[in-house]
């Protein structure tokens, strides 16, 4: 069925024009990152991921803060993030052990879901995440994580007061809701690990 309006279908393509642009960027990026490593003749280490991540990380604390919701396309860009970019980044043997991460977040995930205790947006969001994390840096992780969310929290809570904040972006459910949408926290952690990891600030970062 052909739509009778035209600014309507000129809005579609384009979005279809800026998808297949990010694609192309995105997988001429990943060429190149490709190429580099094999040039080096090493993995890339997982601060590579980072350029890849931090578009993702805004999207989904937009999202939940705007609609109080993870989009499930989010959480798949993220895995595809993952499963892309991971044999440049790490060693392929550590990058195929990280998936077994996502498994074990996902089980816990879904069980926090079950009772209450966790949205299941952020339940699949953190599964996703969890691939990103080394193991061995799981505590300064969490202890990262904790701080993130504080901080996320109070600027949430603070940012919610202004007119001129609630005037330019009406209707965001976040502002009048109790929840808090933990989507910025789950997302604001992953960019300040990897940032760390990227800069060698976690001792025993990848």
């Amino acid at each position: 069925m052909t739509s009778l309006d035209p600014s309507a279908d000129g809005a579609r393509a384009s979005g279809r024009h800026l998808t297949l642009a990010v694609g192309l960027a995105f997988a001429a990026i990943l060429a190149g990152l490709a190429a580099r490593a094999i040039t080096l003749g090493t993995p890339l280490g997982a601060g590579t991921f980072l350029p890849f991540v931090l578009p993702i990380a805004f999207w989904v604390a937009r999202s939940d803060m705007k609609t109080m919701k993870i989009p499930n396309q989010a959480v798949l860009a993220l895995v595809s993030v993952f499963a892309l970019v991971g044999p440049v980044a790490l060693p392929l043997d550590i990058w195929a052990w990280c998936w077994v991460h996502l498994g074990v977040v996902l089980v816990l995930g879904f069980v926090m879901s079950t009772f209450g205790m966790i949205g299941a947006g952020d339940a699949k969001f953190a599964a996703a995440m969890a691939p990103f994390v080394a193991l061995a840096d799981l505590g300064g992780f969490l202890f990262l994580f904790a701080a993130v969310t504080v901080f996320a929290f109070l600027g949430h809570r603070l940012v919610r007061r202004s007119p001129a904040v609630r005037r330019a972006l009406p209707g965001w459910e976040s502002w009048d809701r109790r929840d808090f949408p933990m989507g910025i926290a789950l997302a604001g952690a992953l960019v300040c690990y990897l940032a760390l990891v990227a800069l060698g600030a976690m001792p025993s970062s990848r």
